[in-house]
């Protein structure tokens, strides 16, 4: 119900009749540079994660992915009016899919401990990851870490494909906004990679304390 009231509130803004809510009166600002669709293709992707619960497949994982996180990098380049270029848009599509996958491997404790698995149905079945097993015992569940292997290659594999686009030369002042939401995925992966890709690991659940000086030094050599 809540997301079909923002799925109307969105239309209604962009036909000059936004509802008397805080949050759609400051939407409405947006209305020259950012486009609905943005909006309501994440509202969509929500509304399909609640009534279809998991992923099928790994295209499956990737397509949600790129309807969310690479999809709000998108309304981020729109309201930096850098929507125009394909180069920026192809990278924020790879940096977003990489993020959606590095959320879901770094929540998997959390949500195994509310006995929700979310890793594709495709990936569970080629390392024959049991589902009550990693409920049960964590990550000494049989594939469990085979699988978080291969599902952070992929993440990195997004990385550096966003990377080779701009061929070793530092990254555009104008899109760093967007681009240096990587620096938390990457960090997460190689800390992910020194626990031997053991997702569970208690240590990977404690915020990263240099992660603002990573940030700042991505910032400052504009790379990732």
């Amino acid at each position: 119900m809540r997301l079909q009231f923002w799925r109307d509130s969105v239309k209604a803004i962009y036909e000059g009749n936004p509802p008397q809510q805080p949050i759609a009166l400051s939407l409405r600002s947006l209305t020259p540079v950012v486009p609905a669709y943005h909006l309501l293709r994440i509202i969509d992707a929500r509304v399909s994660e609640l009534k279809h619960p998991g992923f099928v497949s790994v295209d499956d994982l990737t397509s949600h992915a790129e309807s969310t996180s690479s999809t709000l990098l998108y309304t981020l380049l729109s309201l930096l009016s850098l929507s125009s270029s394909s180069l920026y848009s192809h990278a924020a599509s790879h940096i977003g899919i990489a993020n959606s996958l590095a959320i879901l491997l770094r929540a998997l404790p959390f949500q195994a401990s509310k006995r929700r698995l979310f890793l594709p149905a495709e990936l569970t079945a080629k390392h024959g990851v049991n589902h009550e097993e990693v409920f049960r015992q964590g990550g000494n569940a049989k594939g469990i870490s085979d699988a978080v292997y291969e599902l952070a290659c992929m993440a990195n594999e997004h990385i550096n494909t966003a990377r080779g686009m701009f061929q070793g030369q530092r990254l555009p002042l104008e899109a760093l906004p967007v681009l240096l939401t990587a620096v938390p995925t990457i960090s997460y992966l190689k800390r992910l990679e020194s626990y031997d890709f053991h997702a569970f690991e208690p240590k990977l659940q404690v915020r990263d304390w240099k992660l603002p000086y990573k940030l700042w030094m991505a910032r400052m050599r504009q790379t990732i």
